[in-house]
């Protein structure tokens, strides 16, 4: 973890912690970095948030004054800046996005050549460069100077790259999506109206301030009202960068990351297509997924959290499904990064091709009541080490045994203690939570 770089690229308040210089300095290292042995090709996407426009021209200044050239996707997914960088052989792509934060927050995230999550030593190079005292970098002159051109082309292959993975129709199936108001709508309704499907959209009429505003994938309880009141068949959520997905089954239950994996493991083993007979998941997948894995005799690894790490695993033992109980899919004999319309899309082959409803497909998984509370702490790394809090930790999961579990972990961005309990049921989870929680506070680390 960066000072400024975390799981997943550089966020923040924009023009608080991350400002217009910020991006420019991005943009200007990404330039000479990949352009020191050729002219680089770098490819931009951006989400719907009004200052994505205003990073937007930062990063392409930095970029064509370090003498690279650009091409710009305008509005569009995470996933699929990855799919072009990787397809059109350019050198890196750069999202524009604070993924599911409020519009205030930004982030930009670095894509390498090979359509993955940038190198943490190039983050390294990164940081060091933008809190230097002095620009050692060059700038480019005359005809060396780079150009930008728009590059729209490229996220509409991506759409019929999603098209192309269909394998029957969606003719008749009612389908609804929230769109988060963010990238989602320029992309995911055209697909699933061209595979014929009945489609239902809500909250696809973005302002550059409504993006995660009470709906999408953090909020799909909006989504759930909706599948019951129009009685669809399924309903699909993503969030403002649409790299996560949830669903909701057609008798209005939600679908998370961890229920989707363990169905679409579950297919993949069947058709013989689930590499290592293991799916990847992340310490936060719950205890229930495991639970189920184990009765279909499906085996499973461990991450921490963040799906660059579950996408390490997946390439160093060529596994093809993992992701994380937020809704970060990777499927990957399609994609290099979670996409959650390709995730959707998976979905619905397995109710096309099962001729199942979601609602009996899921009936043998049980998941475990969860409560997850953030703790503000003055120390992490101290809070953690107190030999207090690792004994009442052991207490719990002690008393917890094989029916629950305690998870306690530092956030990777903030100076929060993560207290998660799972167990058969809330009252537990609480009673738990509160014991540890307890004795951070007598023990005077919280703020």
């Amino acid at each position: 973890m960066g000072k400024y770089f975390g799981t997943d690229g550089f966020r923040g308040e924009a023009n608080v912690s991350l400002n217009v210089e910020h991006a420019f300095k991005v943009g200007r290292f990404l330039g000479y970095h990949y352009g020191k042995d050729h002219k680089a090709r770098v490819v931009i996407g951006k989400d719907t948030r009004r200052s994505s426009y205003m990073f937007e021209y930062a990063l392409v200044a930095g970029l064509t004054a370090s003498g690279a050239d650009v091409a710009l996707l305008h509005v569009t997914t995470t996933p699929s800046v990855a799919y072009v960088v990787k397809t059109e052989e350019f050198d890196c792509g750069i999202m524009i996005s604070a993924s599911h934060n409020p519009y205030c927050d930004n982030g930009i995230k670095v894509i390498n050549g090979n359509g993955c999550k940038l190198e943490a030593e190039v983050e390294e190079l990164i940081e060091k460069y933008i809190d230097s005292p002095t620009d050692s970098i060059p700038l480019a002159t005359g005809e060396n100077i780079g150009r930008t051109m728009d590059y729209s082309v490229g996220r509409h292959r991506y759409i019929g790259y999603l098209m192309s993975l269909a394998k029957r129709s969606f003719k008749n199936v009612r389908v609804g999506l929230d769109l988060s108001n963010g990238s989602a709508t320029t992309v995911a309704k055209g697909v699933f109206d061209a595979l014929g499907a009945k489609t239902y959209v809500i909250n696809n009429e973005p302002d550059g301030t409504n993006i995660n505003n009470n709906c999408g994938s953090t909020h799909i309880e909006v989504l759930q009202e909706y599948v019951k009141e129009k009685n669809l068949d399924v309903g699909f959520a993503y969030d403002g960068d649409a790299d996560r997905c949830f669903a909701v089954d057609d008798k209005g239950n939600v679908i998370d990351g961890d229920m989707i994996m363990y169905l679409c493991g579950l297919y993949l083993k069947e058709k013989g297509e689930l590499n290592g007979n293991t799916v990847v998941t992340t310490v936060m997948s719950n205890l229930g997924l495991y639970k189920a894995f184990d009765k279909k005799g499906i085996n499973y690894e461990k991450t921490v959290v963040g799906d660059k790490y579950v996408n390490e695993c997946m390439v160093n033992n060529n596994y093809s499904l993992g992701g994380e109980q937020s809704g970060h899919i990777i499927f990957s004999k399609y994609a290099t990064t979670g996409d959650g319309i390709l995730t959707s899309l998976m979905v619905m082959e397995v109710m096309l091709e099962s001729k199942m409803p979601l609602s009996t497909l899921l009936k043998d998984i049980k998941i475990y009541p969860q409560l997850l509370e953030n703790v503000k702490v003055k120390d992490k790394e101290n809070a953690l080490e107190d030999e207090d809090v690792k004994k009442v930790a052991e207490e719990v999961s002690t008393a917890l045994g094989t029916d629950g579990r305690l998870l306690l972990r530092k956030s990777g961005t903030e100076a929060l203690i993560r207290v998660m309990v799972e167990a058969s049921d809330d009252e537990t989870c609480r009673k738990y939570v509160d014991k540890v929680v307890d004795v951070l506070k007598k023990k005077g680390h919280c703020l």
